[in-house]
């Protein structure tokens, strides 16, 4: 599942709308997770959904958009869960679409574990992070305790002893972009629209 619904007000415009050079990183994002082997990808999208739709192919994914985007991650969380309707699935990588340096090595790394029971986190100097791993018996509790900016945190820190940490250093870079300065050192633009006649 890939969380692609915030506006961006600390880079001053919607992540889904971010380019690595003339790609869209949402694209990017759906390819990593293809190569990583996921069965299933979901693109949740909220704001500038429309826009993304129209300048983005997202052929090789399920788009969910989630119209309650502003009232935080924990929402667009459960928008991507709801979407996961087929019951052979035991598990969801879930990455936020802000994460350039993600690879899909990592996401395989965490996805060692598709087990119904499964609670997985990737590790930067040993600091949990995404991709983040939650197997379909923890699904419920996600969606009923994700909550605004905090996502499945409340979740995650009342189940810390089933956690799974996966050291992913090595394989990607767990940076997130959230400033201007950030955008610049990994070459990510928003791209100015072409008006036609």
């Amino acid at each position: 599942m890939i969380i692609a619904a915030g506006g961006g007000r600390r880079i001053g415009g919607p992540e889904a709308l971010l380019h690595q050079g003339d790609k869209p990183l949402v694209s990017r994002m759906i390819d990593t997770m293809v190569d990583a082997g996921c069965a299933q990808v979901v693109v949740v999208l909220g704001a500038a959904a429309e826009q993304v739709r129209r300048t983005t192919d997202l052929t090789n994914a399920t788009v969910v958009v989630n119209r309650a985007w502003g009232t935080g991650v924990g929402s667009s969380i459960r928008a991507g869960l709801a979407a996961l309707t087929d019951d052979v699935i035991e598990a969801v990588v879930v990455v936020p679409v802000d994460m350039p340096g993600l690879s899909a090595a990592a996401v395989r790394r965490v996805a060692a574990l598709p087990y119904p029971d499964a609670l997985v986190c990737a590790t930067y100097d040993g600091l949990r992070n995404y991709p983040m791993l939650f197997g379909r018996r923890h699904w419920p509790g996600i969606a009923t305790l994700a909550s605004a900016d905090v996502g499945a945190r409340p979740y995650l820190l009342a189940h810390k002893d089933q956690i799974v940490d996966i050291a992913c250093d090595a394989v990607a870079d767990g940076s997130r972009i959230d400033s201007p300065e950030l955008m610049a050192l990994y070459g990510l633009s928003v791209p100015e629209q072409r008006i036609g006649a």
